[in-house]
């Protein structure tokens, strides 16, 4: 279990190191509407919180993951809104830039999150 969760931790690392260097390339400077710092890095502590949530009740209730990882992801999304909700909700038209910006990474660490635990269900 212990060796899972490092492996998972350093390749979300990797992947938020990678990514945002690539975000912040593309980007240019320019000023964007949110801070990308803090997009990347919510998303990279929300990822690691849900997986070692998710590798902690299968442990415990191996049955009942799929509804634990779908609860995770509702309270994910609905922090994402709650602390973006200033660029969510603007009264300015967010450009089509932006909007992806906002959306790639999330997609992006989702992606990890559940090829890491298919790789779980997987492994026992």
């Amino acid at each position: 279990m212990n060796k899972r969760i490092v492996f998972v931790i350093s390749l979300m690392l990797l992947v938020l190191a990678i990514s945002f260097g690539i975000h912040k390339y593309v980007t240019n400077d320019q000023v964007l509407p949110y801070s990308l710092n803090k997009l990347y890095l919510f998303h990279g502590i929300a990822a690691l919180i849900v997986y070692s949530s998710i590798e902690g009740i299968y442990s415990v209730m191996p049955n009942q993951l799929g509804y634990a990882y779908l609860t995770m992801m509702l309270i994910k999304i609905g922090m994402f809104i709650l602390i973006f909700k200033a660029t969510v909700f603007s009264a300015t038209n967010l450009t089509l830039e932006h909007r992806l910006g906002l959306v790639i990474p999330f997609f992006l660490f989702l992606i990890i999150e559940t090829a890491c635990i298919a790789k779980l269900l997987k492994s026992e």
